[in-house]
């Protein structure tokens, strides 16, 4: 398990990214339209996995924009910003903010995407939810690069997880 911080205090998630150098797992995730979404849907693309608590929270909703931005120089590349929050949520914040270069999937059913990668926070007033990780993954769905923000309120390290895609 991760030990991460909220707000300074401890917090534990369930266990830790997945290894660079190994296949990401499969996934099923909801889209804002309410179909599944699976790895196989983005196979030939390289893609970012923004993973983070909730879209309603400041950080989250900035590390959406900023990589909304990015993903647009982005050659065959897909951004996927992923948390718990339910697929109508995630389609109002998109939509109040003009956000189209990046598809919101949500782990909100059974959370297994957050379990299989070890990104539930099982610990904090945060419990249940994804930790604000960043995976990328080369188009054959090994990982390049991870992060997992060791305080939950820090945005992620963009320029090292776009520089991880340079060489893909």
């Amino acid at each position: 398990m991760a030990n991460i911080t909220l707000g300074g205090a401890p917090v534990q998630t369930l266990g830790e990214l997945p290894a660079v150098g190994t296949q990401l797992l499969d996934f099923e995730l909801v889209a804002i339209d309410l179909s599944t979404k699976t790895l196989a849907d983005f196979a030939g693309k390289k893609l970012v996995l923004n993973i983070f608590p909730s879209v309603n929270t400041g950080v989250c909703a900035t590390s959406v924009r900023q990589f909304n931005t990015e993903a647009s120089e982005l050659e065959n590349t897909t951004v996927l910003c992923i948390s718990r929050d339910l697929p109508f949520a995630q389609d109002q914040f998109c939509a109040a903010e003009g956000l189209d270069n990046v598809v919101m999937l949500s782990d909100f059913k059974a959370g297994a995407f957050g379990t299989a990668n070890g990104l539930i926070m099982t610990t904090g007033g945060f419990e249940g939810l994804l930790s604000r990780s960043i995976i990328v993954v080369d188009a054959t769905g090994k990982v390049l690069y991870n992060e997992q923000v060791t305080e939950t309120a820090d945005e992620p390290n963009y320029k090292a997880a776009l520089e991880a895609l340079q060489d893909a």
